[in-house]
């Protein structure tokens, strides 16, 4: 690892030097280009070996071994102009679609929105020189990068807004784990970002695979959207390091876009899990693709519609949603009624804050449900710090150990969750409780004392709070005394 670690180091200090590339954004989408060339032609050299007359969808003069192996090879401004002028034009031009020619297509839409940044051939010829350093057709050094990579997706925190690709591994594993996807399900993520959900669960599944069969499956067994480049780069070549031969069902797209009513049978699948954007809204119009009565522009509440919309009968799904919507009221009120209505909501973990530090302080929550059966109660699990913690943060972020308690605890679905019992951190709400609440789901842990916050954000906002409200009260005095000095006059 730590040769790997430096291999990587050395290539962002190169990139670094180069006048064209700027910031972590543009360094990390740089590398990610060159590490799906690399990483697809290590993988077509697998398949030149186990499958018969393989052909490249790369034309010969483009694929890595031919231009970017050799050491000594082009360079400077030859190599600038071979891939500014060669290289992603007829990339971003492959023919074939995800049917006739898959890996052609794949290629194509990862290049679609990619672009070179710099502007020194000397340096990208340092960096190609770097890449050449890692193996990946061996088996140890491809895991070791594996590592490596989930790195690399870490740094995107620092990468302005692009930290919302980023979801903790210790929360997608766990919540991979208590939906327990089986082979033969199709797993979907339509908000997939980096593709740390459909990693997790791909190496789930491949704990299930037993026979060749078993292994066709494993690569049909995942789907994701994403709608940005750099994310959905990511997630392909992610996708290909987990060793999906043909990741087209990893789609550049919003899934917002298209009208809930064109999903049809095909589009559902067993089991969502995901981390759709919150705190922002979508682009004027994308309401409309959404029945009336659920129409908003908040992005978090368009994709629980979808989600819901999304899901096979008996299907199962787990995402992650803000406090906001919980408590929210207006069209989230409607969209939390038809859920319940629809669905078997049977298990909120409230998350503490600092899980997404430092991408955002905004309070979590990880929902699971069951498509087909309407909700009678909900569990609610309070997850708790470690001992001796009161936040986490970029050194000690949130680990999958801490989740043992609650699955312990958990029980099964099938017996209605029977031996679930209620504790300082566990409790259960009913569904007539929830109606009366009018469907506010932010149910507080009744076992609880006072609740003290230690998050400064919200210190400071009820600290302007009793500023305002003192300053009311002065401003009433202030009344009251003028009114009495005008009636002794």
């Amino acid at each position: 690892m730590s040769n790997l670690s430096a291999v990587i180091k050395s290539i962002q200090d190169i990139m670094r030097q180069d006048s064209g590339v700027d910031g972590d954004a543009q360094r990390i989408s740089q590398l990610t280009w060159l590490l799906f060339l690399k990483v697809f032609d290590a993988q077509e050299e697998e398949l030149e070996i186990t499958r018969d007359k393989y052909k490249s969808p790369i034309p010969e003069h483009l694929r890595w071994r031919n231009w970017a192996s050799n050491p000594e090879g082009i360079t400077g401004e030859a190599l600038l102009d071979f891939v500014n002028s060669q290289l992603f034009p007829k990339l971003k031009a492959l023919p074939g679609d995800a049917e006739r020619n898959p890996r052609g297509f794949v290629v194509r839409s990862v290049f679609e929105d990619a672009f070179n940044y710099m502007k020194s051939g000397q340096l990208l010829r340092q960096v190609i020189n770097k890449l050449n350093a890692i193996d990946f057709n061996r088996q140890a050094e491809r895991h070791q990068f594996n590592d490596l990579y989930e790195k690399i997706l870490k740094d995107l925190q620092s990468a302005g807004n692009a930290g919302e690709f980023y979801t903790p591994r210790a929360v997608t594993q766990f919540m991979v784990d208590m939906v327990n996807p089986k082979l033969g399900e199709v797993v979907l993520d339509p908000a997939c970002g980096t593709g740390g959900f459909l990693v997790c669960a791909l190496e789930h599944l491949r704990k299930q695979v037993k026979n060749e069969q078993d292994q066709a499956t494993l690569q049909r067994s995942v789907r994701g959207v994403e709608k940005k480049q750099l994310p959905h780069m990511l997630c392909t070549t992610n996708m290909m390091l987990h060793g999906v031969e043909v990741p087209s069902q990893i789609t550049h797209d919003n899934t917002l876009t298209r009208p809930l009513r064109d999903y049809g049978a095909a589009d559902r699948v067993d089991v969502i899990i995901t981390n759709p954007p919150f705190g922002g809204v979508e682009e004027p119009g994308t309401e409309n693709n959404f029945p009336a009565d659920v129409r908003t522009k908040e992005t978090a509440d368009l994709f629980l519609v979808l989600i819901k919309h999304l899901l096979k009968a008996h299907g199962r799904a787990a995402l992650v949603l803000p406090d906001g919507t919980l408590f929210g009221e207006g069209v989230k009120t409607r969209i939390k009624e038809q859920l319940l209505q629809e669905c078997n909501l049977h298990t909120i973990v409230r998350l503490p804050n600092g899980v997404f530090s430092p991408y955002t302080g905004i309070k979590t929550n990880l929902l699971f449900f069951t498509k087909g059966q309407p909700t009678q109660e909900i569990w609610y699990y309070e997850h708790q710090y470690p001992a001796g913690a009161k936040n986490y943060n970029k050194t000690k972020p949130i680990r999958i150990e801490e989740f043992d308690v609650e699955k312990a605890w958990w029980g099964s679905e099938a017996d209605g969750f029977a031996s679930r019992v209620e504790n300082e951190f566990a409790w259960k709400v009913s569904i007539d409780a929830i109606k009366a609440a009018g469907y506010n789901l932010d149910q507080k842990n009744p076992h609880a004392g006072p609740e003290v916050s230690h998050d400064p954000q919200e210190l400071l906002a009820d600290y302007q709070r009793l500023q305002a409200e003192a300053q009311a009260l002065r401003d009433q005095l202030k009344a009251i005394l003028a009114q009495s000095l005008e009636g002794a006059k």
